[in-house]
């Protein structure tokens, strides 16, 4: 272990001088001079040699000039004495010198008997004891290194930098929490963007769905009037046909009538019997010997006379070349030329194959084959 000598006392701040130079045994000035020699011992740097450190306080380094400082101290004075309203009036008023003396031994004196730092004028607003730390991780570290730069160079300057600090904090925090916002209003009007862009196309999808419905509606709106102009119109058609016939036949009435005015309907077209060789091939209309037969209808008298099976028979040819047979006639009246609707041109009769007096009316359109007398005639306006 080093022997070295042990380290001068501080002296007391109640040993200066009128000057302010230290006096008293030991030093320059005083009662008698530190002559620099005396017997070595050893020095053991431990707790029980070095003088301790009194409260929160740390004694700064002794610098060119005599005048040794106190951070902590000299900084709560100094802000205690520029707090509050007393700044703003501080930076208008020129500086003033100040004489300090060196306070080095003051320090542990007067520690215990200096106002908590809270309870200040312009500090207390700077500590909080009941709502904590208000400032951010970044303000705290600001402040931590503005207030180490300041160490170097006095109370002043740190109480200065403490103040930059805390100014540059709430303009740290102030720019963070506009970040923030700016966040959240981007967020905000994105979503709302999204929202709207969403409402858009529900809009279109449902305009484009009302759109189709109502496209549909009309189409079938159309098809049902389509369907109900086209039967009416078949039905109006239907009713001009049914007039336009009711009126040929009407017209047709005028020149068709039935061959014989009293009769009784026998064998009809198509019947099968004994009589004849095959079926029948025409209507039967029984009446009393010598009963008129009139012409159906006008035309021209082609044939009249003896016809075997059919008796005297007369053939009256129509404009159309329809021929009407008349047969079984017990005489004839005309025998050729033209004749009109109605008039007589023979007698009800029983000659041919027959059993008793009737007159056979047989109808063979173009001269060809025979057909069914009783529609024919009712066609052409005969109610038979």
């Amino acid at each position: 272990m080093a022997s070295n000598k042990p380290a001068p006392e501080a002296p007391s701040a109640y040993e200066l001088d009128d000057r302010g130079a230290f006096a008293g045994p030991g030093y320059a000035g005083g009662d008698a001079e530190f002559d620099g020699d005396g017997p070595w011992e050893e020095w053991d740097p431990t707790e029980g040699s070095v003088r301790p450190v009194r409260g929160k306080h740390r004694v700064a380094k002794q610098r060119g000039g005599g005048l040794a400082r106190s951070g902590t101290v000299l900084g709560v004075g100094v802000i205690a004495a520029v707090g509050a309203g007393g700044m703003a009036s501080a930076e208008d008023r020129p500086p003033v010198p100040i004489s300090m003396p060196d306070v080095g031994g003051m320090v542990h004196d007067l520690a215990d008997s200096l106002p908590d730092a809270a309870s200040l004028p312009g500090v207390g607003a700077l500590i909080s004891d009941s709502g904590g730390h208000s400032a951010t991780s970044a303000d705290s570290a600001t402040s931590a290194a503005a207030t180490s730069a300041a160490d170097e160079s006095g109370p002043l300057s740190r109480t200065a930098a403490r103040t930059d600090a805390s100014g540059s904090g709430d303009g740290a925090g102030e720019a963070l929490r506009s970040r923030i916002l700016q966040q959240a209003d981007a967020q905000q009007g994105a979503a709302e963007e999204e929202a709207r862009e969403a409402a858009e196309g529900a809009a279109v999808k449902q305009a484009a769905v009302e759109a189709a419905a109502a496209k549909k509606t009309a189409e079938q709106a159309e098809t049902a009037k389509q369907a109900a102009e086209q039967e009416a119109k078949r039905k109006a058609e239907e009713a001009a046909r049914q007039k336009a016939e009711a009126a040929r036949l009407a017209e047709l009435a005028k020149s068709f009538i039935a061959p014989v005015s009293s009769y009784t309907l026998t064998a009809s077209f198509g019947q099968a019997g004994d009589r004849w060789a095959a079926d029948h091939t025409g209507q039967d209309f029984a009446a009393p010997t010598g009963t008129p037969v009139k012409a159906v209808h006008s035309g021209t008298i082609t044939q009249a006379g003896w016809a075997g099976s059919y008796g005297y028979r007369i053939v009256l040819t129509l404009d159309d070349g329809t021929e009407l047979w008349f047969c079984h006639l017990s005489s004839m009246v005309k025998t050729s030329g033209k004749v009109s609707t109605g008039d007589v041109i023979g007698r009800v009769g029983a000659t041919g194959n027959v059993t008793g007096p009737h007159l056979h009316l047989e109808v063979r359109p173009d001269a060809g084959s025979p057909i069914d007398p009783m529609p024919w005639l009712r066609d052409h306006g005969v109610n038979v």
